[in-house]
C-alpha cells in the first residue's frame, strides 16, 4: 500500500468545507480592497529565488525543492512574492497597468522537518500591491490582514510591526548588531553562530530558547533608521492607531527574506505553539528593480491556511454542512421516477443524493443520517399513485406527506 509523502496531507471531504469557506471569505475581503486574483505556475526558474530570497536564507540553503533536467534547474515555489513580481514584469504590467493589486491562493513547498502547522506542501493565501512606496499602502495591507482575521472570527492574535529601514539603514543595523552579538557568539545555537557570520539579522528570527534569552536582553532597535524611514514608520503607526488596529512594536522582528525593507509585520496566535506565526509580510522596495524592472515599491503578506484553521476554532465550529436532501426510493418504478425528482431538485439549486446500493429502508435511512442529510424523501408505489412524496425533517424528527408539485417550495422555506 502506498502512503503519502512525509510532510504532505490529504485534505478529506470532511475538512475541505473549512478550506473552501476560508478561501471564500478571503476572496470576499480582497474584493473589498480591489485586489484581483493572479495564478502563477508552481514551478519557477530556481535562479529567481536564489536572487531574491538571499543565498544565506534558510529557504535557499535547506528548503528548496529542486527539479533538475539536462539544462535547467527549476524550483517548486517556496513563497509567492518573487513569482508574482516576475509575472508583473514579464507581462509588462509595469508599463500597461502601473500600480497593481493582486491576491493569490495556492500551494507552496519547503523541504523542512514537518511539525504542527508546518508541512512540506502547504497552502498560502496572500496579496501583493506593486507600484507604490507610500506609507498609507502599508497601513492598508496590515488593515486588510486584520480584516481577514476578523472575518474568520479569529481572536487573541497579535500584530507585531517593525521597520528595517532602507538598504543603508539595514546595513548600519546589521553591523551594530553583529558587533554586539559577537561578544556572546559561543552562547548561541550552532545555526545562529553560522548566521552571525553570514546573515546576522537572521539571528533575531531564531526560535530556540537559549538564543531567545540572549536576544531578550537587547534594547530597543530604532536608532538605525534614517529621517525618511523614521517618518515613514511614524505614518504607519499613526494610521493603524487611527483605524483602531491593535499592534505592538517588535524591535527584533526582521523576517527571514533578504528582499524586505522598511515596514515588516508578523501576526501570531497562541494556538500554534512555538511556531506561532499565522501570517506575515512587509515592504520590498528594491525587489522590482532587482528583477530588472523600474524603481517601484511593493508590499504584501501571506497567511498559511493550515495555520488559519488551527486558529479559527470558533469559525470552523460554526460552519454547517450545506442543506442536503436524501431521496429513498422503494421499488423499480420509484427508482426511475426518483431520477426526475433529483433532476428537479438540483436544477432548483438544492443539493440532493440518493441510495445507489439498493439498501433496505432502514439501511437507506442510516446512509442518509451518515451523509448529514437535513431532509429525507421517501418515494414508493403508494406515493407514486397519489403523485405525492413523504418528507422527513431529520432535525425535527417529523414527517409529512406532500404533493410532489409543492416539493421545491417546501424545501426552500
Amino acid at each position: 500500500m502506498f502512503k503519502k509523502i512525509p510532510g504532505t496531507k490529504d485534505i478529506l471531504p470532511s475538512e475541505t468545507i473549512f478550506w473552501q469557506k476560508i478561501e471564500a471569505v478571503a476572496r470576499n475581503v480582497f474584493s473589498f480592497y480591489n485586489y484581483a486574483e493572479i495564478r502563477t505556475p508552481i514551478m519557477e526558474d530556481a535562479k529567481l529565488f536564489n536572487r531574491t530570497l538571499g543565498q544565506t536564507s534558510e529557504i535557499i540553503k535547506k528548503q528548496m525543492f529542486l527539479i533538475q533536467n539536462q539544462e535547467d534547474t527549476y524550483a517548486l515555489r517556496p513563497e509567492g512574492t518573487a513569482a508574482i513580481v516576475r509575472s508583473y514584469l514579464e507581462n509588462n504590467l509595469d508599463k500597461t497597468t502601473g500600480f497593481a493589486k493582486f491576491y493569490y491562493i495556492g500551494p507552496m513547498f519547503r523541504l523542512e522537518r514537518p511539525q504542527k502547522g508546518r508541512l512540506r506542501q502547504f497552502q498560502h493565501i496572500g496579496c501583493e500591491a506593486i507600484g507604490a512606496q507610500d506609507a498609507t499602502l502599508d497601513i492598508e495591507i496590515i488593515a486588510l490582514a486584520d480584516q481577514l482575521l476578523k472575518s474568520l472570527k479569529i481572536q487573541d492574535y497579535k500584530i507585531k510591526i517593525n521597520s528595517l529601514g532602507c538598504s543603508k539603514d539595514k546595513e548600519k543595523f546589521t553591523q551594530a548588531l553583529k558587533k554586539e552579538l559577537n561578544v556572546k557568539a559561543s552562547q548561541f545555537c550552532p545555526d545562529c553562530q553560522e548566521r552571525l557570520k553570514s546573515n546576522t539579522l537572521r539571528v533575531l528570527d531564531c526560535k530556540k530558547a537559549t538564543c531567545q534569552e540572549i536576544l531578550a536582553a537587547l534594547g530597543p532597535r530604532q536608532e538605525h533608521l534614517c529621517a525618511d524611514c523614521a517618518a515613514h514608520f511614524q505614518i504607519v503607526k499613526t494610521g493603524l492607531t487611527a483605524l483602531k488596529i491593535n499592534f505592538e512594536i517588535s524591535p527584533q522582528l526582521v523576517r527571514g527574506l533578504d528582499y524586505y525593507n522598511r515596514t515588516v509585520f508578523e501576526i501570531t496566535h497562541p494556538n500554534l505553539g512555538s511556531q506561532d506565526a499565522i501570517g506575515a509580510g512587509g515592504r520590498y522596495n528594491n525587489l522590482v528593480q532587482e528583477l530588472g524592472g523600474p524603481d517601484l515599491g511593493g508590499m504584501g503578506f501571506a497567511f498559511g491556511v493550515e495555520r488559519l484553521i488551527l486558529a479559527a476554532k470558533t469559525f470552523t465550529q460554526e460552519i454547517s454542512q450545506k442543506k442536503l436532501v436524501y431521496l429513498i426510493t422503494l421499488g423499480a418504478s420509484a427508482k426511475i421516477a426518483g431520477l426526475e425528482i433529483l433532476a428537479r431538485l438540483r436544477q432548483a439549486g438544492i443539493s440532493s443524493d440518493t441510495d445507489y446500493l439498493n439498501k433496505s429502508l432502514k439501511g437507506a435511512m442510516r446512509a442518509a443520517n451518515d451523509a448529514g442529510a437535513n431532509f429525507v424523501l421517501i418515494l414508493g408505489d403508494d406515493e407514486l399513485k397519489k403523485n405525492s412524496i413523504m418528507l422527513k425533517d431529520m432535525l425535527q424528527s417529523t414527517q409529512k406527506e406532500i404533493a410532489q408539485s409543492n416539493l421545491i417550495e417546501e424545501l426552500k422555506c
